[in-house]
């Protein structure tokens, strides 16, 4: 029988956390404050713990994990690595190709892995209550699930397009004790300024993020927690390269091509940086970012300062990014609707390490819907960006008689996302184009500091 899983045990969780900046050739440019001088970690410390700011400045290779947090992860990893033979089948193709899937945690989705290490470490430093921002909730229900097992209160600033589109993300957020609010919300400064303008916005991350940043800073027992974007988020994520790795040596194969879906970087940085060290010791092998077209940051963006939320409350980090008050199109990967990226999957794309392929948003329902027919799994909308980049890979590998391989991370499950896949066969979704005049408009308020060469 032809093998389809390749699992791994228990005991080869990956121990340590990899860090990418250990392998870059430059080493990432600091954040800076409003006035563009340099900031350092204390810049950080009103919304996070010691030890995260340690890894978010790091450049050890290296990261130990802590054995609680390694505990708490056997509840969904190792996380199978699959062969889709019929995928494979369907296409016709010589390509063969391999999906990670991070459905199989609680959550139903790769975010608990920086989850459960965040709200650890935020348990050791005495804090008892958490702020976030969630877009399509994958986010959020990670941190309630985490805030549960580790005894912390949450609350999740929910974009409202999201809050009204996916109502069971909500469900289970409040299943696991966590409070979720619609951003923008009455709750905070921010969202009571974006309301006054705006009393019909259907709210972004950035909008999302000010508010938990906000409502983080202004209380002793709060710290904030952030779903990707930035260093020690994408950091905790590696345990899915690692394993993958390890799961391809089981079987004697690696990867041409390494694909994620991308919007603040966390899933493309878990599944992509530690194979990116792989190709800085000289192996060969591409990595390439798929984001929506509509909200294309890499590909459209401008690479240069500016802040990670809305209305300027966080540091500036230098980054790809479509403007901070940029408002994207209302689609249903809502996890990929970021105005910025994160600034180590910024740097590796700018200094073209990485690469990056914007698609639209009828096609990667088609691609969804054409992979839950071959391998059973429905994916996330924010999943079947990737498969939409690796089904166009390899219907080209069979014009050219390439037997590549290619691996993409599944990074989660659609089962919350079903109202999605109705309006794909009702006819009732469609392609947003590149709003370009809102995003030059948009980038006509970044912050005034001098922006990279």
């Amino acid at each position: 029988m032809q093998q389809t899983k390749i699992l791994l045990d228990e005991n080869e969780i990956p121990t340590h956390w990899y860090n990418v900046v250990a392998d870059m050739p430059n080493p990432p440019a600091p954040p800076l404050g409003p006035d563009g001088q340099p900031v350092g970690p204390d810049a950080l410390a009103a919304i996070f713990p010691a030890a995260l700011i340690e890894q978010e400045v790091s450049a050890e290779r290296w990261i130990p994990i802590p054995e609680e947090v390694r505990q708490a992860y056997t509840l969904w990893r190792p996380s199978p690595l699959f062969r889709a033979h019929r995928l494979e089948q369907a296409l016709g193709t010589p390509a063969r190709i391999y999906y990670k899937y991070e459905g199989v945690s609680p959550a139903g989705s790769h975010k608990p892995n920086t989850a459960v290490a965040q709200a650890w470490y935020n348990r050791q430093a005495g804090i008892h209550r958490l702020t976030t921002e969630t877009g399509a909730g994958q986010w959020g229900s990670s941190l309630a699930l985490a805030g549960q097992m580790f005894g912390l209160d949450v609350r999740v600033y929910m974009v409202r397009v999201s809050y009204e589109q996916k109502p069971f993300r909500r469900s289970m957020m409040h299943t696991w004790g966590a409070e979720v609010l619609p951003s923008p919300s009455d709750q905070t400064e921010a969202g009571r300024k974006i309301l006054a303008e705006h009393p019909d916005s259907p709210g972004s991350l950035g909008i999302a993020i000010s508010e938990a940043v906000e409502e983080a800073a202004s209380r002793d027992d709060t710290n904030y927690s952030l779903g990707s974007v930035l260093n020690h988020v994408l950091l905790h994520q590696t345990v899915i390269g690692q394993e993958a790795k390890k799961q391809f040596e089981k079987i004697g194969d690696y990867p041409d091509v390494v694909y994620a879906p991308c919007g603040g970087g966390s899933n493309f940085g878990g599944v992509a940086f530690p194979f990116f060290a792989d190709k800085a010791a000289g192996r060969e092998v591409r990595l390439v970012a798929v984001e929506p077209s509509s909200c294309p940051t890499l590909t459209k963006g401008r690479y240069t300062y500016d802040y990670g939320d809305a209305i300027g409350m966080t540091p500036l980090l230098l980054m790809y990014t479509l403007g901070h008050d940029f408002m994207p199109p209302g689609i249903h990967a809502g996890g990929l609707r970021y105005h910025g990226d994160s600034a180590l999957v910024s740097q590796l794309y700018h200094e073209g390490l990485i690469e990056a392929r914007a698609v639209p948003q009828l096609a990667t329902f088609e691609a969804g819907v054409q992979f839950a027919r071959a391998e059973g799994i429905i994916p996330a909308p924010e999943s079947n960006h990737a498969i939409r980049a690796v089904i166009d890979d390899a219907l080209a590998c069979k014009d050219t008689g390439e037997p590549w391989v290619l691996f993409f991370n599944l990074s989660g499950h659609g089962h919350f996302d079903m109202a999605a896949y109705d309006k794909y066969f009702a006819g009732e979704l469609e392609d947003y184009e590149y709003p370009e005049a809102a995003i030059e408009e948009a980038l006509a308020h970044l912050p005034k500091v001098a922006a990279p060469a």
